[in-house]
């Protein structure tokens, strides 16, 4: 039996279980941290019961998560998932191609957009630079944040509490002689890649693989992405991939619309 447009308006309306699931999923997406039951609930202008009745069903949706301390809601697989999949839908995917492939062509060597996941970097798209030698990383791959240049650049970009939290609960593993494995170090590092405005990494996950990287910003000027270049120490040093850096703070100005 059709819907009539009265049942179609229910289903989306605000004062629906649907309407304050998608307000709630919604602030905690802006809001890029994690907010306490009660700072939802004020927030959203609900009591405390409805609030907490809606963070249960979707956590067990798997569309939020508990966050570091327990006491705060975060966004959860279901909902990265969700998003992962919106920003490769269609055409905008392909437009979001064409910049890293005509990038490519610009820098000679390989070109990632990758976001943050969680506590690691996830890969949003690739494109290869045609030399025998490369690292072949699939779209959907998740990497490290300790180690890798898009990582350091996203806990850069994190207000200071936020990444202390976070660096706190990192593993700091070493994947080679160069990575950076004291909570300290790490500090000083985000601190240089805020005032520089790019990252580096200097074989840090991999040894003879070096990489810089530039954020990507949303319309409110968020750190939403990261655009990162990548080759052997063989072929490209540090230096000569710090001097494509123009080529790709314009590619990730280019890359913010399309987000």
């Amino acid at each position: 039996m059709p819907r009539t447009p009265s049942d179609r308006d229910a289903l989306v309306a605000p004062s629906s279980s649907a309407g304050r699931s998608l307000r709630l999923l919604s602030l905690l997406a802006q809001e890029g941290r994690a907010l306490s039951l009660a700072e939802l609930s004020v927030r959203l202008g609900l009591p405390k019961v409805t609030t907490h009745r809606l963070c249960a069903q979707l956590l067990d949706g798997g569309f939020l998560a508990r966050d570091i301390d327990e006491r705060g809601f975060a966004v959860g697989p279901a909902l990265r998932k969700l998003a992962f999949d919106t920003l490769n839908h269609g055409v905008v995917r392909g437009l979001r191609h064409e910049v890293l492939a005509t990038l490519v062509t610009q820098v000679g060597e390989t070109c990632n957009l990758t976001t943050l996941d969680g506590a690691q970097v996830l890969y949003i798209d690739r494109v290869e630079a045609q030399w025998p030698l490369r690292l072949t990383l699939d779209v959907g791959s998740h990497v490290p944040l300790h180690c890798t240049a898009s990582g350091k650049l996203f806990l850069a970009a994190m207000a200071a509490a936020e990444r202390e939290a976070l660096i706190a609960q990192l593993s700091l593993t070493r994947m080679t002689r160069h990575t950076i494995t004291s909570a300290k170090g790490l500090k000083a590092e985000c601190e240089a890649i805020a005032a520089q405005g790019h990252s580096n990494d200097r074989e840090e996950f991999i040894a003879g693989l070096i990489a810089v990287a530039v954020p990507v910003h949303d319309a409110s000027g968020r750190t939403r992405a990261a655009l990162a270049l990548h080759a052997p120490s063989a072929r490209m040093s540090l230096a000569e991939a710090q001097r494509r850096l123009p080529a790709l703070r314009a590619a990730a100005q280019r890359m913010s619309g399309l987000l």
